[in-house]
């Protein structure tokens, strides 16, 4: 009887081989043989898995993306009574990256985003990877607002959270004086840029990962303000 084949199993293992060697060599230093080697497969399951070298990186870098967003989800389980604001915290400090035990990652993410820019396929990989975060972001500072109650409300129109769109400052409304809640999109946008460029200066050794975590916890000290939510007790993301 031929023996059974996990090829999602299979195509995860020789993903995590991919990462492995883009850590060492880059994305452009990874060819099928090696990927084969060190996933201790043959050369043909390499290829019964992904036709092209370019295949393979895209399923590589949608792996990484994957065990970030597993990650983010494990965290807001594990408290689900948590406020929205305490699980934005929590999620920021997964997607900076700038913890030692997701170095390798880091790296690995940022190779990746260094191809990117000569590489059309796996740029649009890795927008898509970025919108889904920034959803994410989104979706709580907006929860986080809506818990705030009725005392702000959105700007009209504008999508950046202010009156006008560029005069008034987040958080006043010229006309009435009723608070204006920061725009969620634009917030989350702002995050995510945030967290994405500590990952970068966390690793070149620019910031320590305790002054990185200082930057993303100012950050949000003052969204929360802006948002009228109360600072989580436990202080720091991460």
């Amino acid at each position: 009887m031929p023996k059974q084949v996990d090829y999602e199993s299979r195509r995860r293992r020789i993903a995590d081989a991919v990462c492995r060697l883009a850590d060492e060599h880059g994305p452009e230093g990874v060819s099928m043989r090696d990927v084969a080697a060190r996933a201790e497969v043959s050369l043909g399951a390499v290829q019964r898995c992904f036709r092209t070298k370019e295949e393979m990186l895209l399923f590589a870098v949608e792996h990484v993306g994957e065990r970030l967003t597993e990650r983010v989800r494990a965290r807001l389980v594990r408290g689900p009574a948590q406020s929205a604001a305490t699980a934005l915290g929590h999620t920021a400090g997964e997607v900076a990256l700038v913890r030692e035990e997701h170095r390798a990652e880091a790296r690995v993410w940022l190779a990746f985003v260094a191809q990117a820019a000569v590489s059309e396929p796996l740029a649009d990989k890795l927008r898509t990877s970025y919108a889904d975060l920034q959803g994410v972001f989104a979706r709580l500072i907006e929860e986080a607002a809506e818990s705030a109650g009725p005392g702000t409300r959105n700007g009209p129109g504008t999508g950046d959270g202010s009156v006008t769109g560029k005069g008034a400052a987040a958080g006043n409304d010229p006309a009435d004086g009723v608070p204006v809640a920061p725009d969620p999109r634009r917030e989350a946008r702002s995050l995510l840029a945030l967290t994405d460029g500590l990952t970068s200066h966390v690793l070149i050794g620019h910031l320590s990962p305790e002054e990185a975590q200082d930057v993303l916890h100012a950050h949000l000290v003052l969204l929360w303000e802006r948002l009228g939510v109360t600072a989580p007790v436990s202080g720091k993301a991460g």
